[in-house]
């Protein structure tokens, strides 16, 4: 992350070199300019567009609070003022914090963590991973509930979908690398050219590699037992062996 770009205000030239001392120290932060005259201040703010202003409020010409409601809108403000009345008006210009003079360095230092905060870009949503997909079956439409899956076994140019609740499989014209690509891969795991197994619903891993899903017991090939391997370690607690370690 970029420095935070910032300037002082303040008509007392004590408390403008205090918070400077305070800026100087700290990390991501770049002091832009400081003005005791709150009109220059103004017009320098509205040009250069700061990320934060520390702000004093009662100032000639111009108060502290007038100048707030003048800001650039992505300018935030933290008040340092000796006046605690003012922490209620602070709230009407959505104030990052009000600061007490004489100023501490860890409440300085608070604020700017907020401001940091404040100027960070929203995290990227994922998309929604689907909880049922459709499937044709029989000329018919089927919506199966991703949960429901138990396993999926693969025969020529169909499908079987072995779910909960259901007796038979759900029989589809579909490819296997389809069915790979459409069920979510923290859930799904193919073990074997022809299964895809709904790893939570795995029963047991005896020491012939072979897994107890379902009425089905399905032996690991030799090119699908790393793959697999790598799932037990992070799942098994005892992480000194895994079942199908040579």
């Amino acid at each position: 992350m970029k420095p935070l770009t910032c300037m002082i205000v303040d008509d007392e030239p004590l408390a403008v070199r205090l918070l400077e001392s305070y800026v100087e120290k700290t990390p991501d932060l770049q002091l832009m300019a400081s003005y005791t005259d709150s009109i220059t201040a103004i017009n320098a703010i509205k040009e250069q567009k700061p990320d934060l202003v520390f702000l004093d409020i009662q100032m000639p010409n111009i108060d502290g609070m007038e100048l707030a409601h003048s800001l650039p809108e992505q300018t935030r403000v933290v008040f340092a003022t000796a006046f605690k009345e003012y922490a209620f008006e602070s709230y009407e210009v959505e104030a990052l914090d009000f600061l007490l003079k004489p100023v501490r360095y860890n409440k300085f230092l608070a604020a700017v963590e907020k401001a940091k905060k404040s100027h960070q870009p929203p995290a990227a949503t994922q998309p929604q991973q689907p909880n049922t997909f459709f499937i044709r079956v029989d000329g018919e439409w089927r919506n199966i509930a991703i949960d429901q899956i138990i396993y999926v076994n693969g025969m020529k140019d169909y499908v079987l979908f072995y779910l909960d609740g259901e007796k038979k499989p759900l029989i589809s014209h579909l490819t296997m690398k389809a069915v790979e690509e459409m069920l979510p891969a923290d859930k799904f795991l193919r073990i074997h050219r022809s299964y895809i197994v709904a790893v939570d619903k795995i029963q047991k891993v005896d020491r012939n590699d072979c897994v107890y899903i379902g009425e089905e017991i399905i032996h690991i090939p030799d090119g699908y037992r790393q793959v697999f391997n790598q799932l037990l370690g992070t799942r098994s607690i005892d992480k000194k062996s895994t079942p199908l370690e040579r």
